[in-house]
């Protein structure tokens, strides 16, 4: 015995083909397997009718001979459980529940989530997009902290509109394209069945309505191009390459949609007296071989000029090794966002006298054998 599509769905063999949509989502929200109280060869029967009664060709047939001949009741010729030709299988759906019965995914899911109340207009806003920009600064400038004002040119709220694209006091009108829901439903017939598409509505870009009078400034954007300035404090310790996020610092966004981001990469120049390593700092001692020796026989200590500004005297150990670095705590760059700082590291360069005269030479044996005893 042949079903009667329309008994199943409540309506008359004359509904329309809005009614019979409507007749269909009432149901399948009633009778849907997930609910409480839902009905799963009810909910399958259902959309059984709807698949043949939605489709014009399908229903023409149906109403003239009583049954549908091309055999396609299913999800566009997908059989139930038994997967496709093509080799697909969409696998089982929510609780265990075999969607590969049914037809138009769209239909069932708007049906079910309407009826629950959680489907809402969705208005749809263009973010601003994010901005990196370069800021250089000295190592004087990592060592100590710094603040910059910063300016650079991006897109900025408009001024004349608040950043909305439109005069709020001429009101707006419900889009019509959209019904004022900011999106449309796009469904396109295919080899394996119908499938349907949400759509943001291109009239109204998602809000739902048509403002009555655009800003003639920013032609209803929200948005113009300009420049923004910020003052930015860089912590001491930075390093070179290191990345700065300012929030709501980027591009504006469309129609008082959230600004983008601000990333800033801090640039540190190189320093033509101290190369950095880390948190540590490399400075070139060039000092004389006689100099040298008056250091160690006076036990003088050596001046150095340290990053921060001040001078510092430095003892040389007793059997040093020059070719090896001296290290002085502490006088290194602070460590970034902690207490404490690098070392400096001293690299000598020990300078020969250019020529060595006679009475040189007799000077140094003398103090060679001195030395040696």
């Amino acid at each position: 015995m042949e079903k009667d599509y329309y008994k199943i769905l409540g309506v008359s063999r004359d509904a329309s083909e809005d009614e019979i949509k409507k007749a269909f989502r009432k149901l399948a929200h009633q009778y849907h397997p997930d609910k409480k109280g839902g009905d799963e060869k009810r909910f399958k029967e259902i959309n059984e009718a709807y698949q043949i009664l939605s489709n014009r060709e399908k229903k023409a047939q149906y109403d003239k001979f009583g049954r549908v001949f091309d055999g396609q009741q299913g999800f566009g010729g997908f059989s139930a459980g038994g997967g496709s030709s093509s080799g697909w299988d969409f696998g089982q759906g929510f609780g265990g529940f075999d969607f590969n019965d049914f037809g138009d995914m769209g239909d069932i899911f708007e049906a079910f989530f309407d009826g629950m109340g959680i489907r809402q207009k969705r208005k749809t806003y263009k973010r601003g997009s994010d901005i990196e920009i370069v800021q250089e600064i000295t190592l004087e400038e990592s060592f100590r902290g710094v603040e910059k004002q910063i300016k650079y040119k991006t897109d900025v709220k408009c001024q004349r509109c608040g950043g909305i694209g439109h005069d709020p006091k001429a009101g707006t009108n419900k889009c019509e394209i959209c019904d004022g829901k900011g999106e449309i439903k796009e469904t396109r017939n295919t080899f394996f069945g119908s499938f349907s598409q949400i759509k943001t509505c291109a009239k109204c870009h998602g809000i739902g309505e048509i403002p009555n009078k655009i800003c003639e400034v920013c032609k209803g954007t929200g948005r113009v191009k300009g420049e923004k300035e910020i003052m930015l404090k860089i912590l001491s310790g930075i390093s070179d390459g290191q990345m700065i996020k300012v929030n709501g610092g980027g591009e504006s966004g469309e129609r008082g949609a959230e600004d983008g981001d601000l990333f800033i990469r801090v640039r540190v120049k190189p320093h033509d007296v101290f190369q950095r390593k880390g948190d540590d700092l490399i400075i070139k001692k060039e000092i004389s071989l006689l100099d040298l020796l008056l250091i160690s026989a006076d036990n003088k200590k050596l001046e150095v000029r340290t990053i921060s500004g001040r001078n510092i005297n430095i003892e040389i150990p007793p059997d040093f090794d020059l070719s090896k670095p001296l290290k002085v705590s502490g006088e290194g760059m602070p460590h970034f966002n902690r207490f404490g700082k690098g070392d400096l590291y001293i690299e000598f360069k020990v300078k020969t006298p250019r020529k060595i005269n006679s009475k040189i030479k007799k000077l140094l044996d003398d103090l060679k054998k001195e030395l040696d005893q």
